[in-house]
């Protein structure tokens, strides 16, 4: 088992691909929602970043379970994989729960969704999840880039109570 020491750029670059997991996901949720309009249309560049996600969103929301898949598939054959560099591990099990509160932000949304006359609120509250997510993903890639365990106050508390 490797604990925390220098990482490679072998390491650096693996960590970074679980950051796709909720990028994706709070992608599709704009999509889903159907206010994208709103938010890329304020911030144009924003669509030509989050372009290349497009065609993964689609899969990743088209197929079924896909997202169940990869979730276990993260969480058992990466996260519990003691073979596995610590900094890789620590890095998926942060998108695995970036993911979760994005999930739980999802089921919120759902149930405020039918209630007439908050629209806006609800707009507001996607925009607010979705730069908070893309937030947290571009501090965690940036760090996990330079070779730093990205530490984003709760979630990585709660990530190093789950790898050793």
């Amino acid at each position: 088992m490797s604990w925390r020491g220098s990482t490679t750029v072998g390491d650096r670059i693996f960590a970074t691909f679980a950051y796709l997991l909720p990028l994706i996901e709070v992608t599709g949720l704009l999509l889903r929602i159907g206010i994208e309009n709103s938010l890329f249309g304020d911030f144009p560049a924003l669509r030509i970043v989050l372009l290349p996600l497009i065609p993964l969103v689609q899969i990743y929301f088209g197929i079924p379970f896909v997202g169940l898949i990869i979730f276990f598939a993260l969480f058992l054959l990466v996260v519990r994989n003691e073979k596995i560099s610590h900094f890789i591990r620590f890095n998926t099990m942060q998108a695995i729960l970036i993911d979760i509160v994005l999930f739980l932000c999802s089921i919120l949304l759902q149930i405020l969704s039918p209630v007439p006359g908050i629209s806006f609120a609800i707009e507001t509250l996607v925009n607010t999840i979705f730069l908070g997510v893309v937030a947290a993903v571009v501090y965690a890639v940036i760090q996990t880039l330079l070779g730093r365990y990205a530490e984003i106050p709760a979630i990585s508390d709660a990530v190093h109570m789950q790898v050793r």
